[in-house]
């Protein structure tokens, strides 16, 4: 019994890691270190409420750990340094493709917005949930989940079209 359930807990995160990943990611504003700490205190959660959420919604309840403690991580003053593997080599000009460029763009911008409000935005339109849902992960009314989307839609469009163009 303790392997099938292994199993069915082992199949879903293979299935699942690289969309949880990169939501985790838009949840810490870009940060994949963060985002993969966060990411795997979560799974954690959902090894232990595997039997009761495993044949409903356990994508839910992952998201729904991980907004919140993207929530409370962001609430920390200090994160201290940020160590590196190795250090990072100067930028080719030209290589990088535009989508690759606009994708860091809107990271750089989701990390301006209040952790609530970046929560409220990733999974209304990058997650594609319903209002309803939006709110009983973030744990608040519907109402208030709408405010949050909004008001970080609104301050998405302010940051992204403050961009200079380069006159050339």
């Amino acid at each position: 019994m303790e392997q099938a359930r292994a199993g069915e807990y082992d199949a879903f995160v293979a299935a699942r890691w690289s969309v949880l990943v990169h939501l985790a990611r838009l949840l810490t504003g870009g940060d994949r270190h963060r985002a993969e700490d966060l990411l795997q205190e979560s799974l954690v959660k959902l090894w232990f409420a595997w039997p009761k959420v495993a044949d409903e919604a356990p994508e839910a309840y992952v998201r729904t750990v991980l907004a919140r403690a993207a929530a409370r991580s962001a609430r920390r003053r200090w994160w201290g340094e940020r160590p590196v593997e190795e250090l990072p080599e100067v930028a080719a000009g030209g290589d990088l493709s535009a989508t690759v460029a606009e994708r860091s763009r809107l990271e750089a911008a989701l990390a301006q917005l209040t952790p609530r409000q970046r929560a409220a935005v990733v999974l209304r339109y990058y997650q594609d949930l319903p209002d309803r849902q939006v709110a009983e992960t973030l744990g608040c009314p519907v109402g208030t989940a709408r405010s949050h989307a909004a008001r970080g839609v609104a301050r998405l469009r302010q940051l992204l079209s403050d961009v200079v163009e380069p006159v050339g």
